[in-house]
């Protein structure tokens, strides 16, 4: 079955601030007086199962996976961008919570980075390593699913995403991914 708005059984997604997932099914059903058509996502890391109207994908920020060029943007973003976050932990926390929400993997970045830049300045708060974590793990998860790579080739994918993320503070040096569902990064010395 094929939806209006383009995703069709199997594809796979995002659901924003949860994570990738499959879309299983595409059904109806009758609320009141009106059918409604619905899309069943499994998020892959929880198998947390999501009904989401056709009526709120918008709404809630559902999306298609990110493409290769989108992945090597987030990987130069990550490696050169700027990066700027508000000095007062109350008011960055608050404007990377709203930017994890947008569902923008180059968003998730963003806070991924300002976070790390952050942490290398002073120690983060315990919420803001949780938001680290998360940042992490989205970004990780998601480029692991648009390169097809299975779980286990998840930290190959993870230290690529660490020397990006790090070269500008010099802390690690960029690592080659010995699989070839990632992109190339110069070798480790």
């Amino acid at each position: 079955m094929i939806s209006s708005d383009g995703f069709h059984i199997g594809d796979k997604v995002v659901y924003p601030n949860h994570g990738v997932g499959v879309i299983e099914q595409i059904s109806s059903r009758t609320i009141g007086a009106s059918v409604e058509k619905f899309y069943l996502l499994k998020i892959k890391a929880s198998s947390l199962k999501v009904m989401i109207p056709f009526h709120n994908v918008g709404n809630v920020g559902l999306r298609r996976v990110v493409r290769n060029g989108e992945i090597q943007k987030i990987l130069d973003y990550l490696t050169d961008g700027d990066c700027l976050s508000n000095a007062d932990w109350k008011y960055r926390f608050k404007e990377n919570s709203e930017r994890m929400r947008t569902g923008s993997l180059l968003e998730v970045a963003s806070v991924l980075k300002s976070l790390l830049m952050l942490n290398q300045s002073k120690p983060l708060s315990f919420r803001e390593k949780k938001m680290l974590e998360r940042a992490r793990y989205l970004l990780v998860s998601e480029l692991a699913m648009a390169k097809n790579c299975d779980e286990l080739a998840a930290p190959y994918l993870e230290a690529l995403v660490a020397s990006n993320e790090m070269r500008p503070f010099n802390i690690f040096p960029p690592v080659r991914c010995h699989t070839s569902n990632f992109l190339a990064a110069p070798s480790r010395r």
